[in-house]
């Protein structure tokens, strides 16, 4: 059953588009820069891939029965949230509640540390499911069925933000334990863009030249600077679900973005330590410098073509009301893939 949620809303920008660009920057635009402070880094890389695998930890000793099988957390796969913010300016300072900016695109990444390849679970912004409330002194006030791109609103707009669209998702997937999150601001999606030389697309929609009259049926279009804003962004308003619609088209931007985030790294040297430097303003994260430096470089140099095979959107059912439109996650269908994409099955 539906519950009333607090009708407060924000303009919001979609975060999808970011969150290519944080996987750019975390998993292969970081790789070169990672790649200079190898040894400096070494130990603290060894042990993040070390994390949680102790004989007797908590990880370990999760067990999961499911259909007859039993299932332990493959720590070796870390859980890595990713959060695209709709804020203008920078993530660097603390704002009061409700002025933080919302969590428009979330994306939970399935890192494989020993195959160095990443999955991810798209994650609807309008998924209703509990998140912590509080009043706009901070003060938390409990929890209550809303909106999970709330749940970054009800925060601080740096870290406490983070947290509580931590433990949104922790709990919306059954209790799955996050490794770490990174948020990315809105703001640096131009530079991102153009400074990997643009992203490739090919036009599948119609009325997509609403938006940009280069976005023709069946052209392909290399996306610059605001051009990519407006591809990710547009949807017809008069549409009901038209943000769900939308999101094979931000799969296609993602995983375009990512690779040619690849072959500039391959190219350019210089470019990748700029863009890092540029992105740094706008990027809230609990990981340390080793611990992300040592993704990136296992991403940039291993044989995976990443694509929309590898992209999983949360299943559920969209439904439209008088004020805002909601997504109803299909709790059955959430624990198969928490165990598809975290687990292994035991022997």
């Amino acid at each position: 059953m539906r519950r009333d949620h607090r009708k407060f809303r924000y303009e919001f920008w979609e975060g999808a588009a970011l969150l290519a660009a944080v996987l750019a920057i975390v998993f292969s635009v970081n790789g070169w820069y990672a790649y200079q402070e190898k040894k400096a880094l070494k130990s603290l890389s060894e042990s993040w891939a070390e994390t949680e695998q102790e004989p007797g930890s908590e990880a370990e000793k999760s067990l999961i029965e499911y259909e007859g099988k039993k299932y332990r957390r493959n720590t070796y796969v870390k859980a890595i949230l990713l959060m695209g913010i709709d804020r203008k300016g920078t993530l660097e300072e603390n704002r009061v509640t409700g002025s933080g900016g919302q969590a428009d695109g979330i994306f939970l990444i399935a890192h494989d540390t020993v195959r160095d390849s990443v999955r991810i679970l798209l994650i609807p912004r309008d998924t209703m499911t509990p998140i912590t409330l509080t009043d706009l002194s901070g003060n938390v006030l409990g929890k209550d069925i809303q909106h999970l791109t709330l749940a970054y609103a009800y925060g601080d707009g740096r870290e406490k933000s983070c947290r509580y669209m931590k433990e949104a998702v922790t709990e919306l997937l059954g209790g799955l334990g996050i490794d770490g999150y990174i948020a990315l601001g809105m703001e640096a999606l131009p530079v991102l863009n153009d400074t990997v030389g643009g992203v490739t697309v090919t036009i599948e929609e119609e009325g997509l030249a609403a938006a940009d009259p280069a976005f023709v049926k069946g052209e392909k279009v290399l996306l610059k600077g605001n051009q990519a804003e407006r591809y990710v962004r547009y949807r017809d308003i008069k549409i009901a679900q038209s943000a769900l619609t939308r999101t094979e088209r931000q799969k296609t931007y993602i995983a375009g973005f990512v690779q040619a985030a690849k072959r500039k790294a391959r190219d350019e040297e210089g470019v990748i330590t700029r863009l890092l430097e540029e992105a740094q303003p706008y990027m809230v994260t609990d990981l340390s410098k080793g611990q992300y430096m040592d993704m990136a470089l296992g991403f940039l140099k291993s044989s995976q073509d990443f694509g929309q095979e590898d992209m999983v959107t949360l299943p559920g059912e969209a439904v439209e009301t008088n004020l805002y439109d909601e997504y109803y996650p299909y709790q059955e269908e959430i624990l198969p893939i928490v165990l598809d994409f975290f687990y292994r099955e035991e022997g």
